[in-house]
């Protein structure tokens, strides 16, 4: 099976999933979804594969479920619900990356040096990856609540869904990858030239087929009662 075809099934997955989560849990169950994805984003980014023909990071599709859950709470519950979605997102996030560096500090027993060693490659992060997924993350998850809402004023319409919630997620993933690209691997040099702008654009063009893929979950969770609500009305 081609890692095309593998993509196209893992975002499925992921998308089937988000609306099942919705569906069990209602809300809290966005909040703990944002939480798991904006820590399994980070450690997927470290695998990259060949994709479509270019060079890609694997945790662009659980990345964009972030996006989609924003968006599922701008719509269904507000603003401010989605803003506290976000800082949710970015407390967890700040706080699995502390508490796994501690837990680096440990000495494994002999028997285990395989097993350290492997630990150690996936959460031993250099500082200016890190700073640069922060600030990206918050920056562009505010802008993309920011820019939902506007076109939501203007456009408030269910027909008109699709607009807002691609439009700001197309934007907002754009500042994203501006932002950590040029933290990450602009200032210390790591791409310069034509090969950092190949980064930006490959890595942008992945996220943006995300957005667009991800499109029609929305319109079926905003057509979704989760069973809790249910629950809370008929008690």
């Amino acid at each position: 099976m081609t890692n095309e075809m593998i993509w196209i099934i893992f975002a499925i997955v992921n998308f089937g999933l988000i609306v099942l989560c919705y569906y069990l849990f209602g809300k809290i169950g966005l909040f703990a979804w944002v939480a798991m994805a904006t820590v399994l984003a980070n450690i997927q980014v470290m695998k990259t594969i060949e994709l479509f023909g270019i060079t890609a990071t694997l945790g662009n599709i659980m990345y964009g479920t972030v996006f989609l859950a924003g968006d599922i709470f701008n719509e269904k519950y507000g603003k401010k619900t989605a803003q506290k979605a976000v800082f949710v997102g970015f407390f967890i996030n700040l706080t699995s990356v502390i508490i796994m560096q501690i837990a680096l500090w440990f000495q494994g027993t002999p028997d285990t040096v395989e097993m350290n060693d492997s630990l150690s490659a996936i959460f031993k992060l250099m500082p200016i990856i890190f700073i640069a997924s922060l600030i990206a993350y918050l920056t562009s998850q505010l802008l993309d609540i920011a820019i939902f809402q506007q076109i939501k004023k203007r456009w408030p319409s269910e027909k008109m869904l699709w607009l807002r919630k691609t439009g700001s997620t197309l934007i907002g993933q754009a500042v994203d990858t501006l932002i950590f690209v040029t933290i990450a691997f602009g200032l210390n040099k790591t791409y310069s030239g034509i090969v950092f702008w190949e980064v930006m654009l490959t890595t942008y063009v992945v996220k943006a087929i995300v957005a667009l893929l991800d499109t029609p979950f929305i319109y079926m969770i905003q057509k979704i009662k989760p069973l809790n609500e249910k629950d809370a009305q008929i008690a």
